[in-house]
């Protein structure tokens, strides 16, 4: 499913316009304004319970090995986004 086809879902589900169900999905889901990347920018976390959690966890700095070659390339510390999967989730998958 595309972004295209989850606005068409929402608004079917919703009774809004499909204009509507785009703005609520920007809302949530930008990756400038978001509600969920603004809160990982922030290093927080959005947890929906039985759905499951955002958050942004930190990656410390490592020299890593080019495969192929002997040559090292180094990665500075970074943050980057985490979602774990909530039990209703997982058991709906299933």
């Amino acid at each position: 499913m595309n972004k295209a086809e989850l606005v068409e879902k929402l608004a079917e589900k919703t009774g809004q316009s499909n204009r509507s169900a785009k703005e609520t999905i920007d809302i949530l889901f930008s990756t400038d304004t978001g509600i969920i990347s603004t809160e990982l920018k922030d290093r927080g976390k959005v947890q929906i319970t039985g759905f499951g959690t955002f958050s942004a966890e930190h990656r410390p700095a490592r020299d890593w090995r080019i495969p192929g070659s002997d040559k090292t390339k180094h990665v500075g510390s970074h943050y980057y986004p985490k979602f774990k999967a909530g039990k209703s989730l997982k058991d709906t998958v299933k």
